[in-house]
């Protein structure tokens, strides 16, 4: 059994060695510790794929936050969103984004779920859990941008201020909706791919 996870990860590694992403010089060190805590969720995750998933993200956040220009606190970011002054920046837009990017990875021994804290209230918020591959949503790690201003934040779904729940239709739409849209653009998913759907109701 050793022997043949080992011949696996070493599989996707192969696979995975040739992607690189420019993380930020001051969230170097941010990124090292997710990836030591990803690699911990199981002894099933691969260090390099825990790895390769952590610099992705702090460098998917970054780029958004460019894109997204943000200004003032998330609260009246949102509010430039709405008054078309802004074209993204909504938290489940922040989500949206950053899971096709991560999708992208084509992660072996970790997976991505949509998180929804307070559903369908004014108060909703939406965020990215990670757990090893199979295991329970609780047991995962949080990836959250909106709350924190466009700068990623993570920690166990337990130890959060907001009670998260996984929301598996959501993420089925999302994806589905990419790729959709990639199969017209010809062209693959990630961080150029938008996806066109109508606001969750109460989302921030």
């Amino acid at each position: 059994m050793i022997a043949a996870f080992a011949l696996f990860s070493a599989v996707v590694s192969a696979e995975q060695q040739q992607q690189h992403f420019e993380v930020p010089a001051k969230d170097s060190a941010k990124a090292d510790e997710l990836a030591n805590q990803l690699a911990g969720l199981s002894r099933r995750v691969d260090p390099n794929e825990a790895k390769l998933l952590a610099e992705s993200a702090y460098a998917t956040v970054a780029q958004l936050r460019k894109e997204y220009r943000m200004f003032g606190t998330p609260i009246f970011n949102n509010f430039l969103v709405y008054h078309g002054w802004r074209k993204r920046g909504y938290c489940w837009q922040w989500t949206e984004d950053l899971l096709l990017a991560l999708d992208t990875l084509k992660l072996k021994t970790l997976e991505l779920h949509w998180a929804d804290a307070y559903r369908e209230t004014w108060q909703e918020n939406n965020c990215l859990v990670v757990t090893a591959k199979g295991q329970a949503f609780d047991h995962g790690m949080i990836l959250e941008c909106w709350r924190h201003f466009g700068h990623l934040r993570w920690n166990l779904v337990p130890s959060d201020q907001d009670p998260y729940y996984e929301n598996t239709k959501w993420a089925e739409k999302v994806r589905a909706r990419a790729a959709a849209k990639t199969s017209q653009a010809n062209h693959g998913v990630g961080l150029q791919t938008r996806v066109e759907a109508a606001q969750k109701a109460g989302a921030r």
